[in-house]
């Protein structure tokens, strides 16, 4: 207990510095004494779509001007597709899956048409979708004869009693389900062919000659998140693999949990990077946990699994993630990440060069 003198030295100070305010800031004081609320972290607002095509490495200066607008109008028009939908009242399963197939459909991405070959010169499809409002999900392996990989997957979720399926059997069950068959060959693209004689130790004559190679970086896995009207979440991932990956690698992509997770309660997630890794890290999970669990914001879960978890595990990727109330992450530990979003008014922003998405 403090004694009488101390207690009145204490009551002379405070108030002789009362009487050295003035008025003005008193009255401050008085006012600030409510709590305020924290400033607004990083992260954008309102969104109710975001699609990425992968993570890697694209300084400025590294596409022409032709290339860039392809991306660019890929981007926008998977964004453009999902978005028209949740605008007609659509659920948030339907905007990802659309926005899904059109990136599946650009030969710009690993995904679908621009798939990577693997190491006997074959395309491997992996895909996975996955509805936050029950935790429905499905998802599809080395696929090889299914033009859309994600339309698949969630057909396994809807019309089959499973989550997931691979190989021929995926496939056969597509054609049991009137998919139309595909054939490899469809999938073929130069560019992709090229990267594979590259990684086996013979380049193209172009490069060979002098020419300037194509960035391996670009037009990597591709994802979708989104918010729909009825506040429900969605996620979905499509990609090819790796380049010259051995016949049966199975990445993050359709592993649900791993590389795609949605859960109404916390968070939408698709991710991009080295699949083993966040195979073993859990990374979409571990985003939704550590917002159930630790009440993080969206945008401190994801760079916290992203930027700290699997960095420690030895590997690079990043994600998009997206909460209940609209606010989207993209943290990245590469140099950048080709990805894009919708606002709830449908403003539509691309971003493909290191620079256009800050480090979260």
């Amino acid at each position: 207990m403090p004694s009488p003198m101390r207690s009145l030295l204490i009551s002379a100070g405070l108030a002789a510095l009362v009487a050295g305010l003035p008025g003005s800031q008193l009255a401050a004081g008085a006012a600030a004494v409510p709590a305020q609320a924290p400033p607004p972290g990083p992260g954008v607002r309102g969104v109710v779509l975001a699609v990425h095509g992968g993570a890697g490495s694209l300084p400025r200066g590294s596409l022409t001007p032709e290339q860039e607008k392809a991306y660019r109008d890929g981007l926008t028009r998977a964004l453009r597709t999902g978005y028209e939908l949740i605008k007609d009242g659509k659920p948030a399963l339907d905007a990802v899956e659309k926005a899904v197939n059109v990136l599946e459909d650009d030969p710009n991405f690993n995904a679908g048409k621009g798939a990577v070959f693997n190491t006997d010169a074959e395309h491997e499809l992996d895909a996975s979708i996955m509805n936050g409002k029950d935790r429905r999900s499905g998802a599809v392996a080395g696929v090889h004869h299914t033009k859309n990989p994600i339309s698949l997957a969630r057909m396994v979720m809807e019309k089959s009693p499973h989550v997931f399926m691979a190989g021929k059997g995926a496939d056969d069950f597509a054609l049991r389900n009137g998919v139309p068959f595909t054939p490899q060959d469809y999938f073929w693209t130069q560019r992709r062919w090229d990267q594979l004689m590259a990684a086996k130790g013979n380049p193209p004559a172009t490069a060979a000659a002098g020419a300037k190679p194509q960035r391996s970086e670009v037009g990597g896995t591709v994802g979708a998140i989104a918010l729909d009207g009825d506040r429900d979440i969605a996620a979905a991932t499509s990609t090819g693999g790796l380049t010259n990956k051995q016949v049966g690698r199975v990445g993050d992509s359709p592993v649900i949990g791993a590389g795609t997770y949605a859960d109404n309660r916390t968070v939408a997630v698709s991710c991009t990077g080295t699949g083993e890794v966040f195979i073993r890290g859990v990374a979409a999970h571990d985003i939704s946990a550590l917002m159930e669990y630790a009440r993080m914001p969206v945008t401190k879960a994801a760079a916290t699994v992203v930027n700290q978890k699997i960095t420690a595990l030895g590997a690079t990727g990043g994600a998009i993630a997206l909460d209940g109330k609209g606010t989207l992450a993209v943290p990245h530990s590469t140099k950048g990440i080709i990805n894009g979003y919708v606002t709830e008014d449908g403003e539509i922003k691309t971003r493909l060069y290191d620079d256009e998405t800050p480090p979260e």
